[in-house]
C-alpha cells in the first residue's frame, strides 16, 4: 500500500511539473496570462481535482490574501480567476534553476526577508504591477503552514496594501495539503473548496487589521474543518 501511495504522488508530482515545463515553453508564445492559466488546468486535470468556489470575487480586487498549505494552491488559485495573478515570492526561488523562469517570465515579485532595500523595490514592483491591471497574489504566512493552524500574517501585504490603499480580497482554501504534500509524500484526487470572503480597503490608521483579518480567516477554516466531511 505504501508503494502504491508513493507511485501515486511520483505522478502527481511529475504532472505538476510537466506543467511547468509547459509555461516554460509556451510563455512567449500565448497571450497573457494563458499559457499559465492553461497549465493550472493542466494540473488540475491530470491530478483529478475538483474545486468548490464559494463567495464571490470581487472584480475590483486589487490583491488577494490566501492561506498556504499545498504546491497546488497556485493552480487552484489561477483557475478560480481569470485575473492576471502577480504573485508575491520568496527571492531564493528566482535563483533556483528552473523555478526561477517560471516566476521571472511572468514578472512576478520577489521578496526578501528582513531587507529594508528589498521592501522599497516591493513597493516599487507592487505599483508597476498594479498599474498594468495584474492582481497582487500573495501568502502572508511566508510558508506552508501544517496541522490546520495558520501561521502568523506577516507585515508585507499590510506595507504594500496599506501604502496603495489597495482593495484587498481574502480567499481561504480548506485543507490543501490533504490533496498533495511534498513534505510528505501525499497525494489524492479530491474536491478542494475554495472561499472568497468580502473585500475591503486597506486603511493604514487600523494597524490590526493583518492580524485581525487572519483570526478570521482561521475561524472560517476551522467552520469548515468541522464539517468537511459534507463535501470531501
Amino acid at each position: 500500500m505504501k508503494i502504491f501511495a508513493l507511485i501515486s504522488w511520483a505522478y502527481a508530482t511529475f504532472m505538476i511539473f510537466f506543467s511547468m515545463t509547459w509555461v516554460i515553453l509556451t510563455f512567449h508564445f500565448m497571450p497573457k496570462p494563458y499559457s499559465i492559466k492553461l497549465s493550472s488546468w493542466m494540473v488540475r486535470f491530470f491530478l483529478f481535482i475538483r474545486v468548490k468556489k464559494e463567495g464571490i470575487e470581487d472584480p475590483e480586487a486589487q490583491m488577494f490574501i490566501l492561506n498556504h498549505e499545498s504546491d497546488i494552491d497556485i493552480g487552484v488559485m489561477e483557475t478560480i480567476t481569470k485575473r492576471d495573478l502577480a504573485w508575491v515570492a520568496k527571492k531564493e526561488l528566482f535563483d533556483v534553476p528552473f523555478l526561477g523562469w517560471l516566476v521571472k517570465l511572468p514578472k512576478d515579485i520577489p521578496v526578501e526577508r528582513e531587507s529594508k532595500t528589498s521592501l522599497i523595490k516591493l513597493l516599487r514592483d507592487v505599483k508597476d504591477r498594479i498599474d498594468h491591471g495584474r492582481v497582487i497574489t500573495i501568502f502572508p504566512e511566508g510558508t506552508r503552514s501544517s496541522k490546520n493552524k495558520m501561521l502568523p500574517f506577516k507585515a508585507g501585504a499590510k506595507i504594500a496594501a496599506d501604502k496603495y490603499k489597495l482593495k484587498v480580497q481574502p480567499v481561504v482554501f480548506i485543507n490543501t495539503a490533504s490533496y498533495y504534500n511534498i513534505k510528505t509524500k501525499h497525494y489524492n484526487p479530491g474536491l478542494i473548496k475554495a472561499i472568497y470572503l468580502d473585500s475591503f480597503y486597506a486603511d493604514k490608521a487600523d494597524k490590526e487589521w493583518l492580524k485581525e483579518l487572519r483570526v478570521k480567516m482561521q475561524a472560517v477554516y476551522d467552520n469548515e474543518i468541522s464539517k468537511i466531511d459534507d463535501y470531501r
